[in-house]
């Protein structure tokens, strides 16, 4: 019997992360054979997860160069991806998420007539600008899609809201959790931080807020660090010099703030479990602290996870210099609204996420004779 082929692309450490499940599950089934294709759009943060989780790339484009550009992510990915479906004509192309990566697999699939498969498909703030310019990934590498797997219902809605067939959707959990509840340990023992007090973990990475809006974030925390004696920040902060600049402006002086390189995803999946708070522009980190009871304060004005505000395991803060430190000081001196979204239950998954996907994968095309039941949140 002919087997199932299918290939996984991915190029950013954020993928990685919530694609190594999915890949690792694919092994599991002798009716599939799974391939794997990296851009490397990241090149450093991607290896680190590919040794995490022992995963060895069939085909690694290698695109990343000093300096490079949207224009030059989506250039190198297409014509790469060209030559990589062309040797390896799989069945089905999974890829995940929101990042230029992520448009550039879809559309080489479909230029291939190649089947489509989204992996965390759904997610919508409706600006097509924020954020930027993940927002229209989404949307582009959707349209594309002939299976959706969304993480949560709200992520479903949005999807049939947008005319996509109800049939090709699944949702699933997020993969996020399955690669979190496979890290975290509890005797996990830290090289890089010294934990002795409360901790905020603090990370800050996008575009729409390099440049004003993060100094506004760095002068709160600079207030909060020098009122409360008993809190340590500990800040991975991003490669990028522009985010760099103004971290070592605001906050490369003071005592009890730990500037480090960026973790790897061990090491920083651990530390957000013994972090007391975290304040963040990142979209995978609003998924995957709720699952580990820690209060998140967003640092922006929109989110395409909205299901963990509701939740109440979230909060949209943006980057206002007072509304920043007001939202963490009531954080750190109110146990009632702290408690409140410590043990406010996590939307995002179960843990067998990438289990979902791949069954419905092998429903899809008649290899199981019933679709996985769905993930409820």
């Amino acid at each position: 019997m002919r087997k199932l082929k299918v290939m996984s692309v991915f190029g950013t450490r954020p993928e990685a992360i919530k694609m190594a499940p999915v890949v690792l599950e694919l092994k599991k089934y002798s009716q599939i054979e799974s391939v794997v294709a990296v851009t490397a759009q990241h090149r450093e943060m991607l290896d680190q997860v590919l040794k995490l989780f022992n995963i060895h790339p069939d085909f690694d484009l290698n695109i990343m160069s000093e300096g490079q550009t949207l224009f030059d992510i989506t250039s190198r990915a297409l014509l790469g991806l060209d030559k990589v479906l062309t040797a390896a004509n799989p069945d089905v192309v999974l890829v995940h998420g929101d990042t230029t990566t992520t448009f550039a697999g879809a559309l080489a699939a479909y230029y291939h007539q190649i089947e489509v498969g989204h992996v965390e498909a759904g997610l919508r703030t409706q600006n097509k600008f924020s954020p930027y310019p993940e927002e229209m990934n989404r949307r582009l590498t959707g349209a594309l899609a002939d299976l959706n797997f969304a993480p949560t219902s709200t992520a479903k809605e949005n999807l049939l809201r947008e005319g996509v067939d109800a049939n090709k959707i699944f949702v699933t959990g997020n993969t996020v959790i399955d690669a979190l509840y496979q890290t975290v340990r509890a005797d996990f023992e830290f090289k890089h931080v010294d934990i002795t007090k409360k901790v905020i973990l603090v990370t800050t990475h996008r575009r729409e807020n390099l440049g004003e809006p993060m100094r506004q974030v760095y002068k709160a925390l600079k207030s909060i660090v020098e009122e409360f004696p008993d809190v340590e920040i500990i800040f991975p902060v991003h490669k990028n010099p522009k985010v760099r600049e103004v971290v070592n402006e605001e906050l490369g002086k003071l005592d009890r703030v730990c500037l480090i390189d960026p973790l790897d995803y061990e090491p920083f999946a651990n530390l957000m479990n013994k972090a007391t708070l975290i304040l963040t522009d990142s979209g995978g980190v609003q998924e995957e602290a709720p699952a580990l009871g820690k209060p998140v304060l967003v640092l922006r004005d929109t989110t395409e996870r909205p299901e963990a505000v509701d939740a109440g395991t979230v909060k949209l803060i943006g980057t206002n210099q007072d509304t920043v430190y007001e939202s963490a000081k009531i954080l750190l001196t109110n146990p009632d609204e702290y408690k409140k979204m410590a043990e406010a239950r996590s939307p995002y998954g179960d843990g067998h996420a990438a289990e979902r996907i791949v069954k419905a994968l092998l429903w899809r095309h008649k290899i199981l004779n019933a679709p996985p039941r769905e993930f409820t949140n």
